[in-house]
């Protein structure tokens, strides 16, 4: 029996910066490339802060060819004066100290994205080693940290004619997964903070590859929302632009319709992406409801109808962009993806309903089109409802609520469970026969796949092809998707390695995306990959993935009476042979499909499935050197 002694000897007290190094993912996130990439935006998140206080321009950021990453700013620079309490210089104490910054000091940042002084010390925990150089004063001081601790002392290195804090890291490969930096991931997230922050410069350069960016937006959100609008057809000539201040609380606003169906708003306090919402979300919300409705009353545009607009039905086809600033911003834990602070909401809602009232009087035409494009899909919204009704009583006909090519598991428990959809009857029935039919359940697709970034929700709900997967899944879409009522744990795309296969794919992932985002935000859905190739000697056989490891089995099993089989697609399998490469979880391969950055992934689904070819076409042009192996 082990010892149960519990006492003092068992409480462990972890000094410094330790306990990042312990528990990484309390304050980053986790050690995957996203935790890795935290660590670049903790510490560009404090020259940001330094822009926001008026005292910071530009910012250049670096990918070495040693795989560091350099943060250069132009701002007052870090204190190197000596911190009186701790004994050290106030830059040491910064960076091994947590919670410990210029954030707690009202006089120094009014406003600020990081406010638990954690960010930069924890750069520093999680580095390899991080070097500091601080031009301040005419002088460059300089100081070395190595995996949380000091190195060196403080150094003056020589003069200087300018000033600001350059920081070089290098993470550390004992803790991260990965250590190798993303340009377009940096991309995605420095852009969007030049467009929050209007003529604020952010250069990004990869020594790798000689790639660079040079951002400055100086009509800050309102190109935020063209941006994220520019491969869709905008109704409107320019976006709508909402400004205020008030008691310490700044409020930017751009929204703009477009004529497509799908609602894209993204959050921000304090150049943070809130990605739950919040209190300033909601506000926005409220507001916008309010005033759409209070202008179809005024213009009497529901005499005829029998339905009016709701919320949702209001946000049809809607690029919005809500920042706000706030000196004391109260944020649902570290990751601060929630906002809090009760009065944003109420402020928000006000300006919000009074700019657009104002916006639509003195724009009567886009209001209309506005009006009307809530009205109708409020209509399709009730059609929608007729179709969920009608579904449920043929359900209830049916003695089931299954569709009836569903080949189901004997398992109910999601977290045990997986649904493959298979491209093809042919492949379906394979698949059926080579389940292990305790948790695997089969889905065959057939026929075209609707196009759904182009459908509203009724006609997404009443098409055939569908609508099997909807009942099949079990948990709604759209507003009504409930992620806990999921049938399956996993989702599984299985579809051949060909244009067409790859085609079916991205209609299912525009699905998942556009009608139930919590299985993709939530890591359920996957695509499968089959081999392309079944090499065999004798009874040696191996299945392999590309034409380079064909060629790689051949010299393994040796050339002469070597027999190569290529598979045109999954039906070309027996049920054995799909058991053994691509269901069985010992030796399948499969891609989780994540998403990191909802408005790359709104981008990039938009470019592939939206109405405009020009974008598609550069798209694939731009990317076709990346893709392998497809069977055309």
């Amino acid at each position: 029996m082990p010892d149960s002694k519990y006492d003092a000897k068992n409480i462990k007290v972890m000094k410094g910066l330790e306990a990042v190094r312990k528990r990484p993912s309390m304050y980053i996130g986790g050690t995957s490339e996203r935790g890795l990439h935290h660590l670049v935006y903790e510490v560009v998140d404090n020259s940001i802060d330094e822009a926001l206080a008026g005292y910071c321009d530009q910012i250049k950021v670096t990918i070495t060819k040693a795989g560091e990453v350099e943060v250069d700013d132009n701002g007052r620079g870090i204190p190197v004066d000596m911190h009186e309490e701790l004994k050290m210089p106030a830059v040491q104490v910064v960076m091994t100290v947590l919670h410990a910054g210029g954030k707690f000091d009202s006089n120094s940042y009014k406003v600020s994205g990081g406010l638990h002084g954690v960010g930069v010390s924890v750069v520093v925990a999680l580095s390899e080693y991080l070097e500091v150089r601080i031009h301040k004063d005419g002088q460059i001081y300089y100081q070395r940290y190595e995996r949380s601790h000091a190195v060196t002392g403080l150094e003056i290195q020589g003069p200087t004619n300018r000033r600001g804090t350059v920081i070089k890291f290098k993470p550390d490969d004992t803790i991260f997964e990965t250590v190798e930096f993303s340009f377009d991931y940096l991309t995605t997230r420095l852009r969007e903070l030049a467009f929050l922050n209007r003529g604020l410069r952010i250069i990004l350069k990869d020594e790798r590859t000689d790639r660079m960016h040079d951002f400055k937006y100086d009509g800050g959100i309102r190109e935020f929302v063209e941006f994220l609008n520019q491969n869709k057809k905008p109704m409107g000539s320019n976006p709508i632009h909402v400004s205020q201040t008030k008691d310490g609380l700044d409020l930017d606003l751009a929204l703009q319709y477009n004529e497509g169906y799908q609602e894209n708003i993204f959050s921000f306090a304090n150049n943070i992406n809130t990605t739950d919402g919040g209190t300033h979300l909601s506000g926005f919300k409220t507001g916008l409801t309010r005033a759409v409705n209070t202008y179809i009353k005024n213009a009497d545009l529901l005499k005829n109808e029998k339905v009016s607009p709701g919320g949702e039905d209001i946000r049809e086809g809607l690029t919005a962009v809500v920042s706000v600033k706030i000196s004391n911003p109260q944020f649902e834990g570290q990751t601060k993806t929630k906002l809090q602070n009760s009065e944003v909401e109420g402020f928000v809602n006000s300006v919000v309903y009074e700019k657009l009232m104002t916006y639509f009087e003195e724009h009567p035409a886009e209001a209309k089109s506005i009006t009307m494009k809530s009205i109708l899909a409020a209509r399709s919204r009730e059609a929608a409802r007729k179709a969920r009704e009608l579904t449920r009583r043929k359900s209830v006909l049916e003695s089931g609520s299954l569709p009836g090519k569903l080949a189901d598991c004997t398992i109910t428990d999601p977290a045990l469970t997986e649904l493959f959809l298979v491209e093809g009857d042919s492949a379906g029935g394979s698949a059926k026969q080579g389940r292990d039919r305790a948790y695997q359940a089969i889905l065959p697709l057939w026929g075209k796949m609707l196009n759904t970034e182009k459908a509203r929700v009724d006609k997404v709900l009443n098409n055939d092809k569908i609508s099997p997967i909807i009942l099949a899944i079990g948990a709604g879409i759209g507003q009504d998707f409930d992620i806990t009522k999921i049938r399956y744990g996993n989702i599984i795309i299985m579809a051949d390695a060909d244009v067409d296969g790859a085609h079916i794919s991205t209609l299912l992932l525009t699905f998942f995306y556009r009608y139930m985002k919590p299985l993709i935000e939530n890591g359920n859905v996957y695509i499968a990959k089959p081999p392309l190739f079944l090499v065999r000697k004798n009874k040696q056989k191996l299945y392999v993935f590309s034409e380079e490891g064909r060629d790689a089995a051949i010299k393994e099993l040796g050339e002469k009476g070597v027999y190569v089989q290529r598979y045109k697609g999954l039906g070309e399998m027996n049920p054995e042979q799909l058991w053994e490469t691509t269901m069985n979880p010992e030796t399948r391969t499969m891609v989780s499909v994540k998403m990191d950055d909802a408005i790359e992934a709104d981008r990039i689904f938009t470019i592939l499935m939206g109405e405009e070819v020009e974008p598609r076409r550069e798209f694939i042009q731009a990317n076709a050197k990346f893709v392998k192996n497809l069977d055309i």
